[in-house]
């Protein structure tokens, strides 16, 4: 399809560079097969539901992913590098996009933070070799640091990597270190929260579980090229990065079960909905999973396992705004996007939410 399908225009006003306080009190806009957009709140979720409904949340926790260091070779006095972390290869091995990244080869050394020669990392700093050189500014960083040594060295000396749309209009503080994380985050590995699961309070889930709505947790590690642009002209030109996910044998059968018993699959987030669809069969039984998607869902996607999705308002021509034109049908999230943007609805990662019924295909 041609991506200009999914373009839209969006007043600059409405892109959210603080979540709402409390979390559950951001705007929810209901979007049901041939129905008008309807006006709730998060916090109404519990009745916008049935018992019995499961709700699947990704327990994916953010790390501090954004490194800046001085890439050194030979007598060269350097070049100041950032490297945004995205998918890990081996305990002393991340893919990372560079900037600038045509000033690095196969080969280079790369030191993330400052300090003293001699160590790998001396509480100041953190040494990487340049392995490997993609397309795109991606490059393969072999560090001197490996499994738990790493990780607390990326953890002192790495950023909160807030996407562009507010990076690029205010420095991460110390808010961001809470603000970007679920209140269910758990296993470390993403370098982008998944937004629609930042609604969620410990009061919420009680009231969920209260209403008889089950709660399933799944993993994936959300990747920096979840912020990539689509520059393809049409969407079969577009290649999508890999993300490591998990789907444990024991959230299977729960989730299989509830299927069984007539409830709904409700994805709390594109990330939960793409790993999903990736481990389900054809006829929607969901199999364990662990390993990398790169699944790539545009409209025409037969949909599998997912029922009904939370997600956040996203940007134009992306990726997430094609998915979520897949699960509710293009006209419908092009009407619903506008009507969003007429009542002053927040847009992206800190902004209000939406909650989709698939349409049927």
């Amino acid at each position: 399809m041609r991506v200009d399908l999914f373009d839209f225009d969006l007043p600059e006003a409405l892109i959210a560079l603080r979540p709402v306080v409390p979390r559950d009190a951001a705007r929810l806009l209901v979007v049901r097969p041939g129905e008008a957009p309807a006006d709730a709140a998060v916090r109404d979720l519990p009745g916008l539901l049935r018992p019995g409904d499961a709700l699947v949340f990704n327990d994916t926790r953010v790390i501090p992913a954004r490194l800046h260091g001085l890439r050194t070779r030979g007598d060269d006095p350097g070049v100041r590098i950032e490297a945004m972390l995205h998918r890990r290869e081996a305990p002393d091995r991340w893919r990372a996009f560079a900037r600038p990244g045509k000033r690095l080869r196969v080969g280079d050394r790369v030191r993330f933070g400052a300090g003293p020669e001699g160590t790998a990392c001396d509480l100041g700093h953190l040494d990487a070799t340049v392995a490997e050189r993609g397309d795109g500014g991606e490059v393969a960083l072999a560090f001197d640091l490996a499994g738990a040594y790493l990780d607390e060295a990326v953890a002192r000396l790495g950023e909160v990597p807030l996407p562009p749309y507010i990076a690029g209009r205010r420095p991460a503080d110390a808010r961001d270190a809470a603000d970007y994380q679920t209140v269910f985050a758990r296993e470390p590995g993403a370098v982008a929260a998944p937004t629609a699961g930042l609604h969620f309070t410990p009061d919420l889930l009680a009231r969920l579980d209260a209403a008889g709505l089950a709660q399933v947790r799944v993993t994936l590690h959300v990747g920096a090229g979840t912020f990539l642009p689509v520059k393809a002209e049409d969407t079969a030109e577009h290649r999508m990065h890999a993300e490591f996910g998990e789907i444990t044998p024991e959230a299977a059968a729960r989730l299989n079960g509830v299927r069984r018993a007539g409830g709904r699959i409700v994805a709390v987030g594109t990330t939960a909905l793409r790993l999903l669809e990736s481990a389900a069969d054809p006829d929607g039984t969901i199999r364990p999973f662990a390993g990398t998607t790169a699944i790539f869902i545009t409209p025409g996607h037969r949909f599998r396992a997912v029922d009904v999705l939370m997600t956040n308002f996203h940007l134009p021509r992306s990726t997430l705004f094609m998915l979520v034109s897949a699960f509710a049908g293009l006209d419908a999230m092009r009407a619903a996007y506008a009507q969003a943007i007429a009542r002053g609805y927040r847009f992206y990662s800190y902004g209000d939410s939406s909650l989709l019924f698939r349409a049927e295909t």
